[in-house]
């Protein structure tokens, strides 16, 4: 074996263990300069089989066959998703089954964006994480935090209304340039899905929407996206746009967690509480109301989304499930009525 042959395989088998002084181990292993191991480094890096993130003395190298990379990139003109995750994540994940690529691809290119146009901020901070057959994607910016920021655009008295609305799909706060679908759909591509900030952390899991108890004590201003899906997941990208997409309207329907639309010790009985729960619903075909977690519901309430509204929007279908006794009562009351 030659000498080249033994410093690259004492690269590959060191490296994870020393992402940030791998060039001064490797230096003092052979007993050369730091500016000699950086060649080295480099040999690796344009071979493909590790990734280096970062500059100068912020430098880190990754195996490119590994389970775990970690990058910051400066929000700046020409920053671009595609090109973040060619370079940095494409290759951690290559070697997952094909289904889960293409949901990390959509994913990840979609959050990062969303950071990069959105937060207002300066950097953004990603990792991804392979362990135990479950792989997890962070994305941070340091931005404005995306619950304030949809507050701000709606004029909303909390910013724990913003989920409610971030949660429909087809909502984005620049209808110019985005369609507003990317977390509506990531959410449901992923295991798990949770967003973080404004000391805020809700997950989207198993078809719902909750206030997750879990807290970052570390996390400040701006907004943490974490998604998680199991190296197993039979999902496809497909199959979920088929769910909720039509070939000749597109994205027609969506399904609208009701609680979200009131403070938990709050009743639903208002026909305010109705009109931003609608907000925005007029833009689908079809809505689902899941009213799991709604202990009741008032006639005001009920007839402001199955009449007021249905009779604006008569070729809009809008369908509920979830319902208690008390409230399935309360909405067959007000159709009967109208």
């Amino acid at each position: 074996m030659s000498k080249s042959d033994i410093i690259k395989n004492f690269i590959l088998a060191n490296v994870q263990k020393h992402p940030r002084d791998i060039a001064t181990v490797l230096a003092d292993k052979f007993n050369f300069s730091r500016q000699r191991a950086h060649h080295y480094l480099k040999k690796e890096v344009k071979s493909g089989n590790i990734l280096k993130t970062g500059r100068t003395r912020w430098s880190q190298y990754f195996l490119a066959s590994g389970s775990y990379v970690e990058f910051i990139e400066k929000i700046k003109p020409g920053l671009a998703e595609d090109k973040v995750w060619s370079q940095y994540v494409k290759p951690i994940i290559l070697s997952c089954p094909e289904n889960i690529y293409r949901i990390c691809a959509y994913g990840f290119t979609e959050i990062f964006n969303n950071a990069i146009d959105h937060s207002k901020g300066t950097t953004i901070f990603s990792d991804i994480k392979i362990k135990q057959n479950v792989l997890t994607i962070r994305i941070i910016d340091n931005g404005v935090g995306i619950f304030k920021k949809i507050q701000k655009a709606l004029k909303l008295d909390s910013s724990k209304e913003a989920i409610l609305h971030l949660s429909k799909g087809k909502f984005t706060t620049d209808p110019s340039n985005h369609t507003g679908e990317g977390i509506f759909f990531t959410s449901r591509m992923f295991d798990k899905f949770s967003i973080l900030s404004s000391d805020m952390f809700y997950t989207f899991q198993n078809e719902d929407w909750f206030l997750s108890p879990e807290k970052n004590e570390e996390f400040g201003q701006g907004t943490l996206i974490k998604m998680e899906i199991s190296l197993k997941s039979k999902k496809t990208p497909k199959a979920v746009f088929d769910q909720y997409t039509d070939q000749e309207i597109g994205f027609g329907k969506t399904i609208v967690a009701v609680a979200l639309s009131a403070d938990p010790n709050d009743p639903h009985v208002s026909r305010s509480q109705a009109k931003r729960l609608l907000l925005g619903l007029e833009k689908f075909k079809t809505i689902v109301l899941n009213f799991k977690g709604v202990s009741s519901v008032g006639q005001a309430f009920v007839d402001e989304i199955f009449r007021v509204f249905q009779n604006e929007y008569p070729d809009i279908t809008i369908h509920y499930f979830n319902a208690n006794e008390e409230v399935d009562s309360m909405i067959k009351r007000g159709l009967s009525n109208r």
